[in-house]
């Protein structure tokens, strides 16, 4: 193939600021391009590509689902939605499960859950809180809930019933709902991905928690991006011995098939009934094989330790590389779910490390994200450093 990837195809929308690479397949942390470059993939397809690429059990098993059968509706059972149904509520401690098919999906989902909760409860106009900050989606409903102007702007009138709060100030929250007969939910990622991988303190999780319980309102905890074992535990929100009542999930539930979720709890379980809300290809067999799949995987292979312990050390060469550094404001997230903030717009060090052979993303003008695939190793994550501090110390410098 010619080694030229134009900047903007004539036959596809112009929505994506598009990298002049085209990748043509992967093995473990690793991929190719259709010149033959080959990358260390430290961004996984944005936290999806949970087990890497072309894993040899998950492969198989794919290919076996699509002999069998690919896609029936939800007019029939299909049997492996109640088996990751099942997985997904003995994970959780949560009770039931709805199968989609993207993040957006499932946070639209919990939007329409809190509503109805609302209505049921006799609350005409229900609110939702919201953070600053936020990323939920591009639908109407998950732009109007997410808290990026830039990316809501021509899109207007966006949609009501949204109160929105600064991350980690309790007080704040109080303050915004004092006296506000119609509010019904607390939605909020606990670790903010587009928005610049901004941790929830474990306090304030317990205090919303807590805030949520004395006031009747459902706790939403958007697991999305931060879900599925990224952090070293299944959901970033264990960490703070709490529970959800509605806990959309998406990306790495997959390891790349297009599926999500929305697990609820007791007291949001029940909402829906028949007739209430559908999808015609989420809950497919072939996606529910890749939960299936990935989650025994995830298991069987100790992923979730993997994810702490060799985060933990990428995190250490970073901060150990970075120490000192004009120009640099933080290091945030856990596990294999990392932000570096510059003090500055640093959107070129993606194409600086595509040239390296290292794919990141940068994400809010300026924190450097990096979500690798949960099966990489000590080894790969030095890699990935060794790759990645003289580009920001080199960018750096020619912006001092």
């Amino acid at each position: 193939m010619s080694a030229l990837i134009e900047a903007t195809s004539p036959h596809t929308m112009n929505t994506y600021g598009r990298l002049p690479i085209a990748l043509s397949h992967g093995q473990g942390c690793r991929v190719w391009d259709i010149n033959g470059k080959v990358y260390l993939d430290a961004l996984a397809g944005i936290a999806v590509n949970t087990l890497g690429h072309n894993h040899p059990e998950l492969v198989p098993a794919l290919q076996d689902q699509i002999g069998k059968i690919i896609h029936s509706c939800n007019y029939y059972h299909v049997p492996d939605q109640e088996r990751l149904a099942a997985k997904l509520v003995a994970l959780s401690g949560m009770t039931n499960v709805f199968f989609c098919c993207t993040g957006l999906e499932a946070n639209e989902a919990a939007i329409k859950l809190a509503r109805k909760y609302g209505h049921d409860k006799g609350i005409e106009k229900p609110e939702i809180v919201v953070y600053e900050k936020a990323f939920h989606g591009r639908s109407i409903a998950t732009l109007s809930a997410t808290g990026n102007t830039k990316i809501q702007q021509g899109f207007g009138p966006l949609l009501e019933g949204f109160i929105r709060v600064p991350t980690n100030d309790i007080e704040a929250l109080k303050k915004a709902t004092l006296g506000n007969p119609n509010v019904v939910a607390v939605f909020f990622e606990t670790i903010q991905g587009e928005g610049g991988v901004n941790p929830m303190h474990m306090d304030y999780l317990r205090d919303v928690r807590q805030l949520c319980d004395q006031q009747d309102w459902l706790m939403m905890i958007d697991e999305v991006q931060c879900g599925m074992g990224r952090t070293g535990k299944w959901f970033a929100h264990q960490w703070a011995g709490i529970q959800a009542d509605v806990m959309p999930l998406a990306k790495g539930l997959g390891s790349g098939v297009p599926i999500a979720a929305v697990v609820a709890g007791p007291k949001a379980a029940h909402i829906f009934q028949p007739g209430n809300h559908g999808t015609t290809f989420g809950g497919n067999p072939l996606a529910m094989r890749a939960g299936v799949e990935t989650i025994r995987i995830i298991e069987q292979d100790g992923l979730l330790d993997n994810a702490g312990r060799v985060g933990a050390h990428l995190r250490q060469r970073i901060e150990k590389g970075l120490a000192g550094v004009a120009g640099l404001k933080e290091i945030r997230g856990q596990g294999l779910m990392i932000g570096v903030e510059l003090n500055m717009p640093c959107g070129a060090l993606t194409q600086r490390a595509v040239d390296a052979g290292l794919l990141i993303s940068v994400t809010a003008d300026s924190v450097i994200r990096l979500v690798p695939p949960l099966i990489m190793t000590l080894a790969e994550a030095d890699e990935v450093a060794d790759i990645l501090l003289p580009l920001i110390h080199q960018f750096l410098a020619e912006q001092a």
